[in-house]
């Protein structure tokens, strides 16, 4: 099995290290992430300028640009052969709810999925990134799944862990996105010219989070896995929209 590994913490990332050696024997596994942090680059693609690509001292090559990049240079021309399967992550907290959309590493793997390959994006639900163990060994996981249980047709999958032991892990279960209140406003700050400057808020509490969602299961101890797709149609409102045109 070939196997694309991707982020958007950046190719120095302590989650894509674990990532890589945990599923190191499991395939040919090959490196594309950022060179640099992009989080929150959602599914951005650059088109203003081309893109360089270079190796680090461990073997991962890095892109100057966003987790998407990353990505589609690996699978529209940069590898010798196409991946069979492309891992995002390990992220640095979590992305469930409404995350996915802003999230580099879902749009990763959602890049992958677009490309017609099967996909996974994969979160350690906390900042403090104390339990890295633990959802590698979950990726690993999975991985050995697609192997053992090839799915007919492509899928993209969050994966959410809690960030605890292996362990103290209450099982798995297959979630829906939440959704969260809107964020917290933007802070200003005062720069040394005197310019005012803002930063984005924080994400909203968990407003969506009962039972069967993700927020509910890794608050549980339980790892969530959403099955995602792409299709923007709101296909409750098409027989609306055209009575409202007629």
């Amino acid at each position: 099995m070939r196997i694309l590994l991707s982020n958007d913490d950046g190719y120095f990332a302590p989650g894509l290290a674990h990532l890589a050696d945990a599923l190191a024997d499991l395939g040919e596994v090959v490196v594309v992430a950022p060179e640099r942090d992009r989080s929150g680059a959602s599914n951005s693609l650059t088109l203003d300028r081309p893109l360089a690509v270079r190796r680090s001292a461990n073997g991962f090559m890095f892109v100057n640009g966003t987790p998407t990049d990353c990505v589609h240079l690996a699978v529209t021309g940069l590898l010798e052969e196409l991946p069979d399967l492309v891992v995002s992550g390990i992220n640095l907290g979590a992305n469930m709810g409404d995350d996915t959309i802003y999230s580099g590493t879902v749009a990763a793997a959602t890049e992958g999925f677009l490309l017609g390959i099967p996909s996974v994006a994969l979160s350690l639900t906390s900042k403090a990134g104390r339990n890295f163990p633990t959802a590698a060994r979950v990726a690993r996981d999975i991985v050995r799944r697609f192997q053992n249980q090839p799915i007919e047709h492509p899928v993209l999958l969050n994966v959410n862990v809690p960030d605890i032991p292996f362990e103290t892990l209450d099982g798995i279960e297959v979630t829906r996105l939440g959704k969260r209140h809107k964020a917290e406003g933007v802070v200003k700050v005062e720069n040394p010219r005197g310019e005012m400057m803002y930063w984005i808020g924080a994400a909203g509490a968990a407003q969506d989070s009962g039972p069967g969602t993700d927020f509910h299961a890794v608050a549980s101890n339980r790892v969530s896995i959403t099955p995602l797709q792409v299709d923007l149609t709101h296909s409750h409102q098409i027989t609306r929209i055209r009575e409202w045109m007629e």
